[in-house]
């Protein structure tokens, strides 16, 4: 019988087995709802995967789900984030600050949180005005997406590198370096119990974002990193899956074999538009043209963001195989289909 996703309504902290809880932790106004955080018990003090969105009742319920798991915040030995986004890595400070624990996360996005916190807000904004303005955004949309920015998360005490042991004693959890949804992703190969905690890398229905920031760049190419991703997760085979959002499911491998399907079809259909429009067009106007889960006009000027940060992954990784080009010398940026 398939999954859904139930509303944090209905959401508790539960008992997965072999020692680890599973904690919903909200995210307040994201359609998401919540992130799962997942303590992994050990006899120095339990270790967390991810810490949640940094807000009061977003605490509220990281602290009483702990206490109804039979733990306390206090007595927490780390929080190992899987990614560097708020949902993940926005409490992990807090969690610090109570317990003394340590927190850990994949060097490239702990590069990222460093740049992050000592970044001027003004000189943030600057930057994303500057990368929507080149991607063919309109001056509303422009002022709506600069408007906000999540507090950077707290900077880690541990670095991680790909194959690593964490610190957790009794266990054997060791990183699994999955980059493309953010270039230091990682999954955690619970390996004394044939269990991976996937954060966003793997999901049950729904797929991560995979973009490119600023859109125009081309010294990066996440979407292909994304995808050796994928196959790297395949081939540690059939294992039961601890998502950071939805549900826990059993067959990682095959979940990822239909994603990597996913962005090859969308990849070709992306080919296929560029091709009809004859010519070359904005990221933002092939954005607007592409297949969301919903219609462009609905989208709030901060998912139209997003959506053509995913449109440039796209393309970057068509120009990386040589199906699509960029005009040279144009600004905004225009890319059309190869010939």
């Amino acid at each position: 019988m398939k999954s859904r996703r139930r509303p944090y309504s209905e959401q508790r902290p539960f008992d997965t087995g072999g020692g680890v809880w599973s904690v919903p932790v909200p995210i307040p106004g994201n359609p998401l709802g919540y992130t799962l955080v997942y303590a992994i018990e050990s006899p120095a003090g339990p270790v967390l995967v991810d810490a949640g969105w940094n807000a009061p009742e977003a605490w509220l319920a990281l602290r009483d789900g702990l206490g109804a798991a039979g733990m306390d915040v206090r007595d927490v030995r780390g929080v190992v984030v899987t990614h560097f986004h708020p949902d993940h890595a926005g409490l992990a400070g807090q969690v610090r600050e109570e317990s003394g624990a340590w927190i850990a996360m994949h060097e490239a996005d702990a590069t990222l949180v460093g740049l992050m916190r000592a970044t001027e807000e003004s000189t943030h904004r600057a930057f994303q005005a500057d990368m929507l303005r080149r991607a063919g955004a309109g001056t509303v949309e422009m002022e709506e997406v600069t408007r906000s920015r999540p507090r950077p998360p707290a900077a880690p005490d541990r670095v991680l590198t790909d194959g690593e042991l964490i610190d957790v004693p009794g266990r054997r959890l060791r990183v699994i370096w999955t980059p493309g949804h953010t270039p230091g992703h990682i999954c955690l190969h619970l390996e004394d119990a044939d269990r991976l905690f996937t954060g966003d890398h793997v999901l049950p229905a729904i797929t991560p974002h995979v973009g490119i920031y600023p859109y125009d760049r081309a010294d990066v190419d996440p979407l292909t990193d994304f995808l050796g991703s994928l196959e790297k997760v395949r081939e540690l085979g059939e294992l039961e899956a601890l998502p950071a959002h939805e549900w826990i499911f059993p067959d990682t491998a095959a979940r990822a074999a239909e994603i990597g399907v996913h962005h090859e079809d969308k990849l070709r259909r992306l080919a296929e538009l560029l091709a009809e429009a004859g010519e070359p067009l904005t990221i933002w106007e092939i954005a607007g043209r592409m297949t969301w889960n919903r219609p462009w006009e609905d989208f709030p000027p901060f998912l139209r963001g997003m959506a053509a940060g995913e449109a440039a992954a796209h393309l970057r990784t068509l120009e990386v195989r040589g199906l699509v080009r960029r005009t040279p010398g144009t600004d905004p940026v225009r890319f059309a289909i190869h010939s």
